[in-house]
């Protein structure tokens, strides 16, 4: 029985360490084990494919939303417990939201940027109560946290838009933190 869901939010790449793969493979198990769903888009490419993999090796649940434009692209996992397409990025992005209790960015390009301030900004302007999880390895996400440090120092933002990131080092970090936000 799935207790709650997590969207995971990542590249459709791997990276240049091995350690990035490493540990999306260590979310996908660790999801597993506690019964979470992995919510993502839908992609069997990158650290997407690596997390979802993972998750389903270790018997869990998977909800994958991808727009048909990506289907070739982030090569659909459609062997997910659910898999659904959408027109646009803008619905999959939505889709993902609307079925998941708490957000994890791992390392990832523009579009996890995109989806990451998306949620920030949604959370900033209080439509959503949600933990937003940086899963920050080996220090990936610093020069990101350093801006919005910088956009803070420049009166852009309230100090209070810091609080609404939970940066964790690693999986197993994550883990605790997700079991006390989720409970």
């Amino acid at each position: 029985m799935i207790t709650r869901s997590v969207c995971v939010f990542c590249g459709s790449r791997p990276g240049n360490d091995p350690i990035y793969s490493s540990e999306a493979e260590s979310l996908g198990k660790l999801l597993a084990d506690n019964k979470w769903r992995l919510v993502y888009g839908a992609g069997d490419v990158g650290l997407m494919g690596i997390v979802a993999r993972a998750t389903q090796d270790a018997g869990g649940e998977t909800f994958g939303v991808i727009p048909t434009h990506l289907m070739r692209a982030e090569v659909g996992k459609t062997d997910l417990s659910t898999f659904v397409v959408t027109e646009n990025m803008h619905e999959r992005k939505k889709v993902m939201f609307m079925n998941s209790d708490a957000i994890v960015v791992l390392p990832g390009g523009a579009g996890s940027l995109d989806e990451f301030f998306e949620v920030l900004t949604w959370r900033q302007l209080l439509l959503h109560q949600k933990p937003i999880f940086l899963l920050n390895t080996s220090g990936f996400w610093d020069p990101l946290l350093s801006l919005i440090d910088h956009v803070i120092d420049q009166g852009f933002a309230d100090k209070s838009l810091r609080e609404l990131i939970r940066p964790v080092a690693t999986a197993v970090e994550l883990g605790a933190a997700l079991r006390s936000a989720l409970s």
